[in-house]
């Protein structure tokens, strides 16, 4: 079993949190916590493989937790969950060593999607050295790096390579229509990939406004 810690202020939402973990096979929860403070003394006390981590928290900003249970030597793996939409929240997320960044609000099978994709890396054997760069990779792409988030139902690997090639390949700004034709997938599909990039902030979105009607919505690639 992979023990798990859930940490936010919102006592319904932890709540929630908690009623997804415990409908996944091989997690359960050992406890919550609402502030920084209490999430440090329960990875203390409780010793939990993973901690779902809100960042808006009371007493101090999320990431700072981290940083307080490296200090203390706790190796327990965090996942990053906020309503946070800032890429430099999920830049410092990745740079403090997140496995992953879900943000809130999400559904039961998003959570259940990543962290059973955790469980695969965790329970992946592991070679003691690696013998050339494949195995270099293989073990990066274990990692739990959120620059790899997974995709949400309904999305392709492959599509959204395209799409992300057209955004950094493309100086300046693209809508969904543009991006739709450049990769020659409809509009729609575009704009769900263009989103998804968006919501993981690994894409940006400005607005251009026109004469009449809705102003349009543009991507710029942030990585």
């Amino acid at each position: 079993m992979i023990d798990v810690l859930v940490v936010d202020d919102d006592f319904m939402v932890a709540r929630i949190h908690c009623g997804f973990v415990e409908r996944i096979d091989g997690f359960r929860v050992v406890g919550t916590a609402s502030t920084g403070e209490q999430a440090v003394a329960a990875v203390d006390e409780l010793r939990p493989d993973l901690v779902l981590l809100d960042l808006y928290l009371p007493d101090m900003f999320g990431l700072d937790v981290v940083t307080r249970l490296r200090a203390a030597r706790h190796d327990c793996d965090v996942l990053v969950i906020s309503a946070a939409r800032e890429a430099e929240a999920v830049r410092r997320a990745v740079r403090y060593g997140a496995v992953n960044y879900l943000l809130k609000p999400f559904g039961f099978d998003e959570l259940r999607t990543r962290l059973e994709q955790y469980a695969a890396r965790r329970n992946a054997p592991r070679a003691t050295v690696v013998s050339d760069q494949a195995d270099v990779d293989r073990v990066l792409s274990r990692s739990g790096s959120v620059a790899t988030p997974v995709l949400p139902r309904g999305l392709s690997t492959e599509t959204a390579e395209l799409v992300e090639r057209a955004l950094r390949e493309h100086t300046g700004t693209l809508s969904a229509a543009e991006c739709a034709n450049r990769v020659g997938i409809s509009r729609v599909s575009a704009r769900r990939y263009l989103e998804h990039f968006s919501g993981t902030g690994r894409a940006e979105v400005s607005l251009r406004y026109g004469a009449a009607g809705r102003p349009e919505r543009r991507y710029c690639w942030v990585g």
